[in-house]
Order: structure tokens, then sequence, then C-alpha cells
């Protein structure tokens, strides 16, 4: 009885993970873009400094008409949002907040995490496909370049944690991690990061979903709520792609005087908060862009990291 307690407990503290921090994300780029873009419209709703502004936008997702186009295949244009959606889910299940805090510590978390996120890319791909739209297709392909491009320099460098480490368990990754690895993996967390907002789509890499070319890539023919699912699996994958920069590569819940899961919450809102500052302040790349920063860019660079990591740990062992 106490362990179906104790695996009911950590499900219901996941799933409130999953449905929270993803919307508070979301209202801090509301916000952030408000005033780094001197616009005023999100700062009125609600009243005081438009605190209802997120309210308001899931009002009007959830009004607005569920329309299937005539030409397009049903099921699997359902079926898109939520296999975009889920893997994000799965992930934050291996993802320690704390000592011991994690919905599951498995002996290989981190492949496991990294295998469970190509799987979300899956989702645009069908959405784009279902769609019957020339737009939707082209972006469902640009998706799939995007994810062979950068899936490669993302393993690479979270391997080289790995290696540092001696395990590929996120809660042992975190419990071995010390101070000096800051610029030990510096290199890494870099290519991480960057490979990471590649994979999300996000801005400068946004090339799957560029308005003012392809209107909204995949997502071009779906409205309502089966369009908010998608945005809320950009946020939630913002989340993860924190958290796992956290657990990687800063200690995950190690810090001074506060506790650990505030030490981890901390640190993941700083780097969402990155994340929200990279796409206000840089442009799209252009797809040579993309391609050339992938493979020219950054799969040297966590070559070199692997190389680094693996010669700082026949010395430490000499």
């Amino acid at each position: 009885m106490a362990e179906v307690l104790d695996v009911a407990l950590r499900l219901a503290v996941i799933v409130i993970a999953f449905l929270t921090l993803p919307l508070i994300v979301g209202q801090t780029e509301h916000k952030a873009m408000a005033h780094m873009q001197s616009r005023l419209g999100p700062m009125y709703a609600g009243g005081f400094h438009g605190w209802a502004q997120l309210i308001a936008d899931g009002v009007k997702f959830v009004q607005k008409e569920d329309i299937i186009p005539a030409a397009a295949d049903r099921r699997v244009f359902a079926l898109a949002p939520a296999v975009a959606l889920v893997p994000y889910l799965v992930v934050m299940a291996v993802i320690p907040v704390g000592p011991g805090l994690v919905g599951a510590d498995l002996d290989a978390g981190l492949f496991f995490a990294l295998a469970v996120l190509g799987v979300g890319v899956l989702g645009s791909i069908m959405a784009g496909w279902s769609s019957a739209n020339k737009y939707s297709v082209l972006g469902g392909m640009r998706s799939a370049a995007q994810l062979m491009a950068y899936e490669l320099p993302l393993v690479l460098a979270a391997s080289s944690v790995a290696m540092a480490a001696g395990t590929l368990s996120l809660p042992g990754i975190a419990s071995a991690w010390q101070w000096w690895w800051l610029p030990w993996q510096a290199i890494g967390a870099v290519v991480f990061f960057v490979a990471g907002l590649a994979e999300l789509r996000r801005p400068p890499f946004d090339m799957p979903i560029a308005d003012s070319e392809i209107i909204m890539g995949p997502m071009t023919e779906y409205t309502g709520i089966r369009f908010a699912l998608f945005l809320l699996s950009e946020y939630v994958g913002i989340v993860v792609l924190s958290a796992l920069t956290t657990v990687l590569f800063l200690g995950g819940w190690q810090g001074p005087l506060l506790p650990g899961p505030v030490w981890t919450l901390l640190k993941v809102f700083a780097l969402a908060f990155v994340v929200i500052w990279v796409r206000v302040s840089f442009p799209r790349l252009r797809a040579d862009q993309l391609q050339k920063l992938a493979w020219v860019g950054l799969v040297p660079l966590a070559l070199l990291q692997l190389a680094l990591t693996g010669v700082v740990k026949v010395l430490l062992a000499a």
C-alpha cells in the first residue's frame, strides 16, 4: 500500500509540474517580450501588470472553432498534437529536482530522456503530412531535417557529461557534479543548449514555423485547443530543456543555503529566461546557415568536448 501511495504521489507531482511550470514560462515570455519590444498590449489584461493575459489566451483558444480540413487524414491530424506533447511528460518523470526527488531513477535515464525527446518531432511531421497543405508538408520536412542535424551534437554533448560522471543516471550525474565542471564542460553546455533550442524549433531556429514564408508550418491548419496543445508542447519543451541543462551542466539541486528543489527551480527559470531573451534578440537563420551551424560548428565542438573530457579523466586517474 505504501508503495502504491508513493507512486501515486510522484505521478501527481509530475502532472502538476507538467501543467503549471510551462504556464509560468509562457506568462513570463509574454511579459519579457512586451518589455523588450515596448509592446503594451500584454500589460493590460486583468489590471495589474496584465496578470490575466495567459488566462485570456486560454479562453480564446477554447472558444475557437475546431476545424479539420476536408482532405486531411483525420486520425493522424487529431493525434499529432498529443504525439508532440506527451514525450515531454514522460521525460519529466526521470528529471530529478532534489536528492531522491525523482519520478523514476533509471540506470540509463540520460539516454532514455534523449531518446524520448526525439519522438516529439514526429508530432510536427504527422501534422504537416496529414494537413493536406503544401506549406504544412514543407514545415514537417524542415522539422525532420532539423532533428537529424541537431540530434548528433545534442547526444555528443550529453555523452561528455556522462563520461565525466561515470553514470547515465540523471540523479547520479547531478550528485557527481563539481563546481570546476563549469569550465571543464562549458563547451558541451553551450552545444547542448543551442542544439536543444534547435530541436524545440525556437527562434532563431524556427525555420519549420517561418510565418513569413510558410504561414505556421505544420500547425497552419490547426485551430482552437489543438493549436493550443502545440503551443503548450513548446513551453513544456523549454522547461524540459532547461531542466536537463541544469542537471547535466549546473549541478541540478546543488547550491548553498537554499533547499535543493529551490535551487533546481531557480536554475530552470534562469535558463528559460535565456531562451526567451534569445528569441527576442536574434533573427531567424537561413536554412543553409542552420545546417552549417550544426555540422560545421556544433558537431566538431561536441567532439572536442568529448576528447577534452577523456584527457582529463585519464589525467585524474593517473
